[in-house]
């Protein structure tokens, strides 16, 4: 793999302009879909078409970055583009399940954003009643650069609000991992229990 395939591009979006005539195409990802612990959050970022040259080479998949690079380049998103967050907590996701909170967040992000005439959104996704026109990418933050902006923003989001409840509740760990079930976090509710922001349907946390 060449250093120039490691990045995502703009051609589906370019794709859906200049074909198709969309104007406010929108990147959509999430973070948070496998942790025991904490909200599921999702982003969805507008790049438009000149400001994809500021991108280009810089961003891609946020988990194949560096928690340094995901920080600054999440410091240049959220004041370059229009963006919007959409946050699900736990006790929803243990109502609806995570892949049904997981479209709710995704539509809370899109439907914040001015205009938005079509969404490329990762993973394989079927939202039945989004309100424009999308198509799901799987691995879509490795080839769509407005989702993979969209996954860089997703993630420290959640990031941040997971070391804020880990100030609350320092025993699980959440400063590293994230709310996902390490074996430090799974001894900690063995010996401590569980709090109010784990997720009790999930597997090794309530049953």
């Amino acid at each position: 793999m060449t250093k120039e395939t490691q990045y995502p591009d703009y051609l589906r979006e370019k794709a859906l302009i200049e074909r198709d005539g969309f104007k406010r195409i929108v990147g959509v990802d999430e973070a948070g879909r496998g942790p025991g612990a904490g909200p599921v959050v999702a982003c969805a970022l507008y790049v438009p078409p000149d400001q994809v040259s500021s991108l280009a080479g810089r961003v891609k998949d946020s988990k194949k970055m560096t928690k340094k690079m995901r920080d600054k380049m999440y410091s240049f998103l959220v004041t370059s583009f229009d963006y919007a967050i959409g946050i699900v907590d736990n006790k929803e996701i243990d109502r609806i399940n995570i892949l049904e909170a997981t479209k709710v967040a995704m539509k809370k992000a899109i439907s914040q954003i001015p205009d938005v005439d079509y969404a490329l959104i990762d993973g394989n996704m079927t939202i039945n009643d989004l309100t424009v026109p999308y198509d799901s990418i799987i691995k879509g933050d490795n080839i769509s650069i407005s989702i993979a902006a969209a996954s860089v923003v997703a993630k420290v989001t959640r990031d941040r609000m997971m070391k804020e409840l880990h100030d609350q509740y320092p025993l699980y760990g959440w400063n590293t991992n994230k709310g996902y079930l390490s074996k430090k976090h799974i001894e900690a509710i063995k010996t401590h229990g569980t709090t109010p922001y784990h997720r009790m349907s999930f597997r090794k946390v309530g049953r």
